[in-house]
């Protein structure tokens, strides 16, 4: 699906900006860190291997002549460094599509950013990683100490011979006639993969029914045509202060975060000349991956929650957003979309395909946010501590802004995404989330107690 999405300026990759103390690695530190790691991450040595005429859905196989260097670079801003530097570099570096003829991933390493700091930046397309997968080659570099574990001796790489055009294309006429009849076959045996696909479909049609009658998302100016250019903003939260509301004011920490989101999407168009008066449709994505799947991959789905731009008080916003999070999983959205997913398993590639580009040029939502829990304890590339770790989700067609977060070691890390022209304000909006949890804070703080309050 995120293959069949992607466009010239839709880019369906993944990734990070990372930013360490210390003095940075050498080029050849890192390339030797990577070769050591890379066998826990298969994937990583892949490629697609497209069916000719797009006649089935393409497969991974092992990549002959990968080339570290090429997915491995290095680069540095131009004195005196800093902030601003690295985010006009990343939104650059973000904005270029990755090459479906090579293994899909990036890493870079960016020296100059200031004394005893350095980043680095990861892309990795999101057909091989979500969230959550724990699997991406950004987590099997870092080690939970200062002092970096080595690594066993990893057994040589024997890359596997990959078919050529005609056994991919019997391949896939063979799997297009009998793929649907062995995932029908297999339902009806119990405890099988099969039978769990049709509870999930079964328990998913109600849900399904219910998003479909969501209709487009409210026309605003976070949807527009994008182009290929992106724009890329930082900043910090404090989790403490976010766990601080919750306890105060209700709801879970994803329910403060979408509450903050709406009041810096109000200001955001109130500073554009728009009045907000609709709520707006989030498109947040949720794993629904086993925990003993944490290491097959892609397994996400996703819920649509309205977010209230129109309210202007800041704890009626977060009450809404809370009584809206919990009506969608009263409603199983997840499950709904869910069983969307297992109904492209039955279309032939070519429908589903087509199906996605529709859905992605469909409004039905306005901006994407992703809150993904990240480790509390420090982590450490070759004995450098990570300091702030900031994601990227990437923009649809019609979106114009994207909001990663990812809490790490007592932060919120929050990465800002926007098209490079429709979203020139983009700082305005970095500024507001942080003004938006400050409010909440000081709301909580004159909260009284929930207990008290309850017995008042």
């Amino acid at each position: 699906m995120f293959l069949d999405l992607e466009d010239r300026s839709a880019h369906m990759h993944v990734g990070a900006v990372m930013v360490y103390e210390g003095r940075a690695p050498s080029y050849a530190e890192l390339l030797a860190s990577i070769a050591a790691r890379l066998d826990r991450v298969p994937r990583y040595r892949q490629r697609l291997a497209f069916v000719p005429f797009g006649a089935g859905r393409p497969s991974w196989v092992d990549a002959a002549d990968l080339d570290l260097e090429y997915h491995v670079r290095h680069t540095a801003l131009p004195p005196p460094g800093g902030e601003e530097p690295l985010r006009k570099l990343a939104g650059r570096l973000f904005a270029q599509r990755l090459d479906r003829g090579k293994p899909l991933w990036e890493l870079w390493l960016i020296e100059g950013l200031g004394e005893d700091r350095f980043a680095v930046l990861s892309k990795t397309h999101h057909c091989m990683v979500d969230g959550l997968s724990g699997v991406d080659l950004a987590t099997v570099l870092h080690d939970p100490t200062p002092e970096p574990a080595a690594p066993p001796a990893a057994p040589p790489w024997i890359p596997r011979e990959a078919p050529g055009g005609p056994a991919l294309l019997a391949a896939a006429v063979r799997d297009q006639l009998t793929h649907p009849l062995e995932l029908t076959r297999d339902a009806l045996r119990p405890e099988t993969p099969g039978r769990k696909m049709l509870r999930e479909l079964v328990g998913g049609v109600k849900p399904l029914l219910h998003i479909s009658q969501l209709g487009p998302a409210p026309e605003c100016s976070l949807n527009q045509p994008i182009g290929p250019h992106r724009r890329w903003e930082t900043l910090s939260l404090d989790l403490a202060a976010v766990k601080r509301v919750r306890a105060a004011l209700g709801g879970t920490v994803n329910d403060v975060i979408l509450a903050a989101v709406a009041g810096a999407l109000r200001t955001l168009l109130q500073a554009r000349g728009e009045a907000p008066s609709v709520d707006l449709r989030a498109f947040v994505p949720v794993s629904v991956r086993r925990p003993e799947d944490r290491t097959h991959g892609n397994q996400v789905a996703a819920v649509f929650c309205p977010l209230p731009v129109g309210e202007p008080d800041p704890v009626a916003r977060l009450r809404r957003v809370s009584a809206a999070m919990k009506d969608v999983k009263e409603r199983r959205q997840a499950v709904g979309a869910l069983a969307l997913t297992h109904l492209r398993e039955f279309a032939p590639p070519t429908l589903a395909a087509q199906a996605a580009r529709l859905a992605g040029s469909t409004r039905w939502f306005n901006v994407v946010v992703t809150n993904v829990p990240g480790p509390q304890e420090p982590m450490y590339l070759l004995g450098r501590r990570l300091r702030a770790c900031y994601p990227v989700v990437p923009l649809a067609r019609f979106q114009t802004i994207g909001i990663a977060l990812l809490s790490y070691c007592g932060a919120i890390d929050v990465g800002l995404l926007g098209d490079a022209d429709r979203a020139r304000d983009l700082p305005i909006l970095s500024r507001a989330l942080r003004d938006a949890v400050d409010e909440l804070s000081a709301c909580a703080a004159a909260a009284p107690a929930r207990g008290d309050a309850a017995r008042s």
